[in-house]
C-alpha cells in the first residue's frame, strides 16, 4: 500500500457537519434491492446544495474523504448484511491524488466497521472536464482492490464513449435527461435501447436513474435495462433505508 499523500489529515480539514440519505437501486427483473446510493445531506436533512456550497477547491479532498467515511459508517449500521446490498458512493476524481494512497482511510473505515469491500461501488460523474488518464488510473486501482466501479450521468458529460472504449466499468448509469418521458418519446427510446444493447455487449450493467413514473419504468423494462433508481421506486431516506413498495417483479 502506498504511503498517504502529504497533507492528508483524514478529512479533518472539512469542518462543516453533514450526513447522508440513502436511495435504493432496484433489480428490475427480481424486484430486489441491488444497492443503496449514499447522497449528501445537511445534518437536519437539508438538500445536498446546503453542503456542497461549503466545499471550496482547497477542501475538496477532505470533503471527499469524509463522505466515504460517513457513507460506510451509516451503511454498516443500517444494512441487513444477510441481504448484502451494495453501497454506492460518489467520488470526486479531482480529489484523488494517488489512488492507493488516497484510499487508505476508506479501507480503514471498512475494516473498523466490518463493511465488506466487495460490496462497495464507487461511481463518478462525467459532468466536468477530467484528465482521462488519471480517471483510468483510479478506476483500474479500485477494481484491483475489489470495489465495483460505475460511471454516473453517462451521456451528459465529457468522458463518454472515449473513456468507455478504454475501460469498461461494472456499471453505467444513464443520465436522467435521457430517461425523462421516455415512454412517449421515440427518439429517447431508440437512443437508450442502442446504449443498453452496446453496454450489454461490453458486459456492463445498466442503471436508469431519475425514473419518476411507472410508465417510464415499463418503457425501460421493454428496453431490457438492469436496474432502476428514482422516485417511482423510492425517494431518498435521511439516515435510513427506503422501503420499495412498487411491485417491480409483477
Amino acid at each position: 500500500m502506498a504511503q498517504a499523500c502529504l497533507g492528508c489529515r483524514d478529512g479533518a480539514a472539512f469542518a462543516h457537519p453533514f450526513s447522508m440519505a440513502f436511495q435504493p437501486i432496484v433489480d428490475r427483473r427480481s424486484g430486489r434491492i441491488f444497492a443503496h446510493e449514499a447522497l449528501v445531506r445537511g445534518i437536519g436533512g437539508e438538500g445536498a446544495g446546503s453542503v456542497l456550497s461549503q466545499v471550496s477547491d482547497e477542501m475538496r479532498y477532505a470533503f471527499d474523504q469524509q463522505c466515504r467515511v460517513k457513507a460506510i459508517e451509516l451503511a454498516a449500521a443500517l444494512f441487513d448484511q444477510t441481504e448484502k446490498p451494495y453501497l454506492s458512493i460518489n467520488f470526486m476524481p479531482r480529489a484523488v491524488y494517488e489512488p492507493r494512497a488516497c484510499i487508505r482511510l476508506t479501507l480503514a473505515t471498512a475494516q473498523r466497521t466490518g463493511f465488506p469491500l466487495d460490496r462497495i461501488i464507487f461511481e463518478f460523474t462525467e459532468n466536468e472536464q477530467l484528465d482521462t488518464a488519471h480517471v483510468l488510473g483510479i478506476l483500474k486501482t479500485y477494481r484491483e482492490i475489489g470495489f465495483k466501479t460505475a460511471i454516473d450521468d453517462f451521456g451528459a458529460g465529457y468522458a463518454g464513449l472515449n473513456l468507455l472504449s478504454r475501460f469498461q466499468p461494472d456499471i453505467v448509469k444513464l443520465d436522467m435527461e435521457l430517461i425523462r418521458n421516455i415512454d412517449t418519446d421515440r427518439v429517447r427510446q431508440i437512443m437508450v435501447g442502442k446504449m443498453v444493447e452496446m453496454l450489454h455487449a461490453l458486459k456492463v450493467e445498466v442503471v436508469c436513474e431519475g425514473v419518476e413514473t411507472f410508465a417510464e419504468y415499463r418503457a425501460l423494462a421493454d428496453l431490457d435495462v438492469d436496474y432502476i433508481q428514482g422516485y417511482a421506486i423510492a425517494r431518498p431516506s435521511f439516515e435510513a433505508l427506503s422501503l420499495v413498495t412498487l411491485p417491480l417483479a409483477a
